[in-house]
């Protein structure tokens, strides 16, 4: 009997280690296969979406665009994103910039910007 406790207990552990562990987690690893609910999705990048002047602003849009930004950024990076509505030369220097945290931020916010495409259209 003990043998069979032993080794349910490491055929067990075999299969959980073999899963792998969480690391780096992009939005688009996590996007959703069927539409998400975002009609009441607020935020950041929602209220910025919602004063712009884009022809194509609706709340739905804006929500959904909000929606994915929780998945995918921090509150820090949703504000640094939403600042780019107004200030479009923002998003253009921290692009281009060498500096170490705009090009780790540059890298997460194209996910960002390529799975909210991918969900909201």
């Amino acid at each position: 009997m003990s043998f069979k406790i032993t080794f349910t207990a490491l055929a067990s552990l075999a299969l959980i280690a073999s899963c792998g562990g969480g690391g780096y987690k992009s939005a688009a690893r996590y996007a959703p296969k069927a539409p998400i609910a975002v009609g009441s999705a607020s935020g950041p990048i929602s209220r910025a979406c919602l004063m712009s002047d884009r022809k194509a602003r609706s709340r739905q849009l804006c929500g959904c665009i909000q929606a994915v930004a929780d998945m995918s950024l921090s509150g820090r990076d949703q504000s640094l994103a939403a600042s780019f509505y107004s200030n479009p030369q923002k998003a253009q220097d921290i692009r281009q910039s060498d500096n170490p945290n705009n090009e780790r931020f540059w890298k997460k916010y194209r996910e960002y910007a390529d799975t909210a495409e991918q969900i909201c259209g």
